[in-house]
């Protein structure tokens, strides 16, 4: 049996504690590190380990065998030297997989550039989804995968009930694809193309953020 993944979430803001609270809850052994006395007892009950500790002190970072975790999450909001000082030196300590926050796209190149393996922006990403609600009464969530590739969830549009989905041709039509469609409790992966799709069907979508967008303003 393959050994579950251990992750280490370091900064316990909103973000932070969302993911550490997230992972924990889907069974997985969470690290929740933070040099605030307060944040790290919050978190407490919702994970299985949890330590105050200054992360831009490379020796901190040797005591906690931060290099045994195989994803740690630099959560790290306000102090952005902390952020990249403490992504530079799990870098330097042989993390295997880092994913880092950024408060913007500069803060971003600098982090890839120091060797974090992914960059995240939550506010960005959060203000994109917000947006996309919004002004769609269809769509569910909205998840840009590239600045070209999005994937949504969207109630089925009006136009499209009663229709299979080889009739619907979304494919042709916006050069989006039916990944996966929900129907109560059912979840079709891949849906049939001789499936109809109902009223109460959620279709989930991936395709170019173009075609996604017309999609949007067809529903």
């Amino acid at each position: 049996m393959a050994k579950k993944k251990q992750f280490a979430v370091i900064g316990l803001g909103r973000f932070g504690f969302s993911v550490a609270q997230t992972l924990a809850k889907a069974g997985y052994d969470v690290l929740a590190i933070d040099s605030n006395e307060e944040s790290v007892q919050g978190i407490s009950e919702f994970v299985s380990h949890v330590v105050q500790a200054d992360t831009t002190d490379e020796n901190s970072l040797k005591a906690l065998g931060i290099r045994n975790f195989d994803v740690v999450v630099v959560a790290i909001g306000e102090n952005v030297q902390a952020n990249i000082l403490t992504t530079l030196l799990l870098k330097e300590l042989g993390v295997p997989y880092i994913v880092a926050k950024a408060k913007n796209e500069l803060h971003g190149k600098m982090l890839a550039k120091l060797g974090a393996d992914r960059v995240v922006y939550p506010e960005r990403d959060m203000g994109v989804r917000v947006a996309h609600n919004l002004v769609s009464s269809n769509v569910m969530d909205y998840i840009a995968l590239s600045p070209n590739l999005s994937l949504v969830e969207v109630s089925a549009p009006k136009p499209l009930i009663g229709k299979s989905l080889a009739e619907a041709n979304l494919r042709a039509k916006y050069g989006v694809n039916v990944v996966a469609m929900k129907r109560g409790d059912q979840l079709m992966v891949p849906p049939m193309p001789s499936e109809k799709i109902l009223e109460e069907d959620v279709m989930i979508i991936v395709g170019a953020s173009a075609g996604v967008q017309k999609l949007e303003d067809f529903g």
